[in-house]
């Protein structure tokens, strides 16, 4: 007791002489106050933190809500041969130095007589957030099992949905389905979330030159532990044998190997800032649909199948196996129904990782990453974990990945990424374009006949060869898409090879079987393929092959549009599912691996969801109201078993399989792309819709371009806006705003028809555009003493148009060589009607 009189009297002598020794205008004050705990405060964040023989944040409250109460809240600890050493249990008293804006904990040292660890913290308040500085010295370089920078214990494993990881993945704790399941990433923000009161967490680290990487578990008292670790090379998965990239275990908490600490400083920051997760994440008003099953299928669903940072796929991280299938061209489109940038940001630096490390020289692209190499061909895999997989030359990797790399460009706009993916764009089209030995425009696969019983696409044991429909409809989209992107690119003779292949590649896709082609006279279908020997295969309405020839614009023949979709719909009908089958009757005998038979069985019949968004496109200007049906009953299906399975078996419609797809979610994506019509493209937001009665009223918020835009889809009234400018028409069209300037895309039009360059607000009507009149309604709420600016492009070229107000004409103009002229108007009224019309 009198020693610790003299140490307090000693730390009061120190502090009053401090501004005798040259610190006059210091505002450091020391604090020995009992119990020795202090409250650090913003509007929405609250955090208790204990310095009394440790150093340990004992409470955090998040807008009222609690979700930290334990002594061992949020600590520090490192794990160093089989022992823990933690802030929980300090050698000596840790002291807090308070300033006007700050709280610096000194003095917080634990450890052995081998090993000292030494830290201060400083917590500060900055406008809404909380910053937590984090200085450590090591006595000595040490070998770690584990080390927290800190590790946070919340309340309970229910206190958050989930956390969306700063690349756009998701830490699901729905599938922590028991004690100490483990889940470990590369990022450094991570966003916790609550669906049900609102409540938003986000933690972002900021330690420059380090590697960053977390990890969530299950405890075994049901709560949820979070772990930071920062370290100086990039953080491994645990192996005790083998090869493993294993990023989620169960029953282990020690997803990472262990690693060194050198010995010396080192330091990082956490930033805690709230967020209403509706405000954030919220989709607007969905009319006539289960908005917030909607909001649950993209905001979980849609994102498992993102397993790291370096590794977005199809099938979710939850499982012991883990696969990244790299032949699936829908992993972009996932990004347009998510619909966080995050996501966007995360997937460009994971297609980087694939364009260096999952195509060979050759051009040939891997199928396939997963947690080990068991699903391998022997010898065929490298050492970042691609390879081929066992079931055969998957072939549809190729233009996949070019597909995937092609519309993550038209999200984001991004010219000078996709700039460094061309040559190896190109690279994978020329490897795959090369297997077209015969020059009819259908490329081949590495198989001739089904005898030799190996696959070569996404239905991997379905022994399709040779000349594969599913593979060519895939290959068409891809050649298409990035014919697109060689011209934006300048290299218009590789455009026009792209355009040749594909057009001659759907001449000879629509011919008859008879003929060399894939139409089926006799079942009113496409097949899946042909042998070499001429022998026809998969004739049995395979759903993916029919639907993408229809929904990537190959079959251009409504009779045969109608007979496809009638037929599928028919047998739908008959057996009352509540989803489109793989095929919709039984391959033959021989066409797969034979314990998928008696029909139904697996991929000889059950229902995948993966295929939702290409039959909703499929049926959607058909017949949207049964693209919507089906839609409906993904979402129903999702309120009595949330989607938690890989597949759905034919017979009892009952959930099937050991994994949950991400692909599960694209029913609903699809209503976003085809019903809705929301299609983000390189140089404007595309809208398209195609919405039922039930549908109107729809007014959705949606992220485009570091803009919040609303769209409102009514009864032949479609509008796009963000907080300036907006745009109304009966039909398609593309809108585009920067600041200062509003672009009008009429129809599928890349190019603007009309721009308006104005300081103020502007809305804009469309009511009629044609090269020789176009008329608009436009409404100023905020008159600008300025005159507007119009470009009106692509008109007769060297021709005369009137300019017409409220019916009026006020001038005549010409246009130049280009067909564009360009005009000034100030607008006299709060509304007026402008019209341009060709004449004399």
């Amino acid at each position: 007791m009198f020693i610790k009189r003299v140490y307090i009297k000693l730390i009061f002598i120190l502090a009053m002489l401090e501004p005798l020794t040259g610190s006059a205008k210091s505002t450091h004050k020391i604090i020995t106050d009992e119990p020795k705990t202090i409250t650090i405060s913003t509007p929405k964040l609250s955090m208790v933190l204990n310095y009394n023989n440790k150093a340990s944040v004992t409470s955090l409250v998040i807008n009222g809500k609690k979700v930290i109460s334990s002594a061992n809240g949020i600590y520090t600890s490192i794990k160093a041969g089989g022992i823990t050493y933690s802030s929980l249990h300090l050698k000596s008293n840790p002291m807090l130095i308070k300033t006007a804006d700050s709280y610096k904990i000194d003095g917080i040292s634990y450890g052995d007589k081998d090993l000292t660890i030494n830290e201060s913290w400083t917590f500060i308040k900055k406008d809404k957030s909380i910053k937590w500085l984090i200085e450590r010295k090591l006595s000595k370089q040490v070998k770690v099992d584990e080390a927290a920078m800190p590790v946070f214990n919340f309340d309970d494993i229910n206190t958050w949905n989930g956390a969306y990881q700063g690349y756009g993945g998701l830490a699901w704790f729905y599938l922590f389905n028991e004690p100490l399941c483990t889940y470990g990433v590369h990022t450094r923000s991570s966003s916790f979330w609550n669906s049900k009161n609102g409540i938003g967490l986000n933690i972002t680290v900021d330690a420059p030159g380090k590697e960053v990487a977390m990890k969530y578990t299950r405890t075994n008292e049901n709560k949820l532990a979070y772990t930071v670790t920062v370290s100086n090379q990039e953080m491994l998965p645990h192996t005790d044998s083998g090869t493993n990239r294993r990023r989620f275990i169960r029953k282990a908490t020690d997803v990472w190997s262990a690693f060194n600490i050198p010995a010396g400083k080192s330091s990082q920051s956490l930033t805690f800032s709230y967020f209403d997760y509706n405000d954030k994440y919220g989709r607007g008003k969905l009319a006539g649909i289960n908005g917030d099953q909607v909001n649950a299928v993209l905001s979980t669903i849609a994102r498992i199948g993102v397993i790291d940072s370096l590794h977005f796929g199809g099938n979710s991280w939850h499982t012991p196996y883990g696969p990244v299938c790299l032949h699936e061209q829908y992993i972009a489109q996932l990004g347009l129904g998510i619909n966080d940038p995050n996501y966007l940001k995360g997937y460009k630096s994971c297609l980087d990782f694939y364009r260096d490390h999952a195509i060979k020289p050759d051009g040939r692209v891997y199928p396939r990453w997963a947690y080990t190499n068991e699903d391998a061909m022997p010898g065929e895999f490298n050492k970042y974990g691609f390879y081929e997989a066992q079931w055969g030359i998957l072939v549809d990797s190729n233009p996949d990945f070019v597909t995937n790399v092609a519309e993550l460009y038209d999200m984001t706009g991004d010219k000078a990424w996709v700039k460094t993916h061309q040559l190896s764009c190109e690279k994978a089209l020329d490897w795959i374009l090369k297997r077209d030995s015969n020059n009819n425009g259908l490329v081949e696969m590495m198989t001739d006949n089904q005898a030799q019983k190996q696959s070569s696409d996404w239905i991997d044991i379905i022994w399709a060869s040779y000349e594969n429909a599913f593979v060519n409809a895939n290959l068409y989209h891809a050649l298409v898409k990035w014919a697109d992107i060689e011209n934006q690119l300048n290299n218009h003779t590789k455009a026009q090879y792209y355009e040749n292949f594909a057009a001659k590649l759907k001449t000879s896709f629509n011919k008859s079987t008879s003929q060399g082609g894939f139409w089926d006279d006799e079942n009113k279908c496409y097949i899946h393929w042909r042998d070499k020997d001429q022998t026809i295969h998969g004739r049995n309405m395979v759903t993916p092959v029919n639907f993408m020839a229809i929904a990537y614009d190959i079959c251009d023949d409504d009779s045969r549009k109608k007979l496809i979709l009638d037929n599928i719909e028919n047998q739908m009908q008959k057996e009352n599912l509540f989803f489109w089958p793989l095929a919709m009757t039984s391959y033959a005998p021989g066409e797969g691996k034979d314990w998928q038979w008696p029909f139904p069985g697996y991929e000889n019949g059950d229902l995948f969801l993966s295929w939702g968004a290409v039959g909703v496109k499929a049926y959607a200007s058909y017949n949207p109201a049964l693209a919507v049906k089906y839609v409906k009953n993904v979402l129903d299906r999702y309120s009595k078993d949330g989607l938690a399975f890989q597949r759905y078996g034919r017979l009892k419609q009952d959930g099937l399989g050991d994994d949950i797809l991400s692909g599960n979610s694209l029913s609903i994506v699809g209503l976003y792309q085809a019903i809705y019509g929301v299609n983000p493209l390189y140089n404007r937001f595309y809208l398209d819709p195609h919405i039922t009665p039930e549908l109107e009223g729809t007014a959705l918020k949606y992220n485009f371009r570091d803009q919040r835009l609303t769209v409102n889809l009514d009864n032949d009234s479609y509008a796009v806006s963000n907080q300036r400018f907006k745009v109304i028409c009966n039909k398609n069209f593309g809108f585009n705003a920067t600041k200062n300037q509003l672009s009008y895309f009429n129809g599928s039009n890349p190019v603007a028809s009309l721009q308006i360059t104005t300081d103020k607000p502007l809305t804009i009507s469309v009511s009629q555009w044609s090269n020789v009149k176009m008329e608009w309604q436009q409404t100023a709420t905020k008159p600008s003493a300025k005159a507007l600016t119009y470009l009106i492009k692509q008109l007769k070229p060297n021709a005369n148009y009137i300019v017409s107000i409220n019916g009026k004409a006020v001038q005549k103009v010409k246009s130049d060589d280009k067909g564009d002229i360009s005009i000034t108007h100030r607008i006299s009224g709060a509304s007026e009607k402008m019209s341009i019309g060709y004449g004399n």
